[in-house]
């Protein structure tokens, strides 16, 4: 019974033993989970999108400053309705006849009175029309509106990336804790399951009473409880981990050795300016202020000229006489709306003022979230020092344990009692250090300082 004991401590020393505080050679696993998780996540997939819709935003707003050339017709066929009447006969006959009679002959005919419609009959108008703005401050404000949000979906597609990256650490952080829980339990299982079965060998050739034997089956079950319930966090973390990446629920995750702490040199500065929440509200400022000058472009007049090339006749001829052009320039300028602009422009201000109540609401914020952030990390690494001298006190016990049992100075219940302090302690060291991790992961979210590629 001895040496199962002495082999399960020394697994125990082996696997789990808490040492210094020291810099991490490297976490290549979780670094290329992360960039799967940025290039495969549904979530950041969508902001993507989104991003390309404000990219084509600006685009057209860009082709508002070249020509537009568009083609249009049209036909009519008419008949009855309004008239002009032209007494061409009453006004021209007299002269035509005394002109006839002095020449002798029938040079000039008899004209009749002329009935013409206003509605055209038969008639077709086709032309291409070219326009072109000159002057018009409404698009140029529209365009800068149209950058700026772009820039703002930018900013978006970071901020997902940045709480998917935090997201994903803990997720990590938290299937390495519950795995390592259950690699814990799985040794005391062992142990446990070894012990009942020298306990309960001992009871048959009266060595012990049976209390031994009671405890040590207590004791089986209870360690095969706890490592059911760690399998099935374990299990639940992985499902979490891989629905983070867009994977299969049930595809495996390969761990890396985290036996440390965070390098004491990794940057905590209380600045918050990274933050894309903050950069979110500048351009945001910016937008509003373009949105005030769109609404002061009123005292702007619109200049565009326009051209049109067509042909327009009767029983659709084309000819030299049915071709045209007509060019010309129009100007636009609003010089009274009841109070209308003004009013936007109020609104305009009221807004920007708004926004920088909100910037220094939010900044006031993210500050505080960064203290707290870096407070529960201080309280992390406190508990992880606290865990690293109770497991080395329940070595020493456990070691001490084990003497005097191994001499029969020492009963089981008392050898029992020290070995699950030497797990508890395990335990709590385990869950301590990966507790720094995860409060590291959420300051480099405080203070954006990850470093997203």
């Amino acid at each position: 019974m001895y040496l199962a004991f002495r082999k399960f401590y020394q697994l125990i020393l082996a696997t789990l033993l808490i040492a210094g505080v020291q810099a991490v050679k490297g976490q290549s696993r979780l670094d290329q989970y992360i960039q799967q998780g940025l290039t495969s996540n549904q979530s950041i997939k969508q902001q993507t999108f989104m991003l390309e819709k404000n990219v084509y935003a600006l685009k057209e707003a860009k082709t508002m400053f070249l020509p537009d050339v568009s083609f249009s017709t049209t036909y009519s066929k008419a008949e009855g309705g309004r008239t002009i009447d032209v007494p061409v006969g009453d006004l021209l006959n007299g002269a035509y006849a005394t002109l006839n009679q002095l020449t002798g002959s029938n040079s000039f005919p008899k004209l009749q009175n002329q009935h013409i419609l206003i509605n055209p009959d038969n008639f077709y108008d086709a032309r291409f029309r070219t326009t072109l703005p000159i002057l018009n401050a409404e698009l140029t404000y529209n365009r800068r509106i149209k950058q700026q949000q772009v820039e703002l979906q930018n900013v978006e597609v970071l901020l997902y990336k940045r709480e998917l990256v935090k997201d994903i650490k803990t997720a990590y952080y938290n299937y390495l804790k519950a795995l390592n829980a259950t690699r814990i339990y799985e040794f005391a299982l062992r142990l446990v399951v070894e012990g009942q079965r020298i306990n309960t060998k001992l009871y048959d050739n009266s060595k012990v009473n049976r209390t031994a034997v009671v405890r040590s089956e207590n004791e089986v079950s209870r360690i095969n409880a706890s490592l059911i319930s760690a399998k099935k966090t374990a299990e639940s973390a992985r499902y979490y981990f891989n629905f983070l990446l867009n994977r299969p629920l049930t595809d495996s995750i390969l761990p890396d050795e985290i036996t440390t702490l965070p390098t004491a040199d990794q940057p905590q500065d209380d600045n918050v300016s990274a933050r894309e929440e903050l950069t979110k509200l500048r351009i945001a400022t910016a937008i509003n202020g373009n949105l005030n000058g769109l609404a002061k472009s009123y005292l702007i007049p619109k200049v565009g000229t326009y051209l049109d090339l067509g042909s327009q006749a009767f029983n659709w001829q084309f000819n030299n006489q049915s071709r045209y052009y007509f060019w010309g320039i129009s100007v636009q300028w609003d010089l009274f709306a009841s109070g209308r602009n003004s009013y936007k422009i109020k609104q305009t201000v009221a807004d920007r003022e708004a926004l920088q109540s909100q910037t220094d609401y939010v900044r006031q914020q993210l500050l505080t979230e960064l203290k707290v952030r870096q407070a529960d990390m201080q309280s992390a690494i406190a508990q992880y020092a606290a865990a690293g001298t109770q497991v080395k006190a329940s070595e020493t016990y456990y070691g001490d344990m084990l003497k005097l049992y191994k001499e029969g100075m020492a009963i089981y219940i008392e050898l029992l009692d020290a070995q699950n302090q030497l797990i508890d302690a395990q335990l709590h060291a385990n869950i301590s250090l990966f507790d720094t991790w995860i409060a590291y992961t959420a300051i480099e979210r405080a203070n954006a300082s990850f470093t997203i590629q």
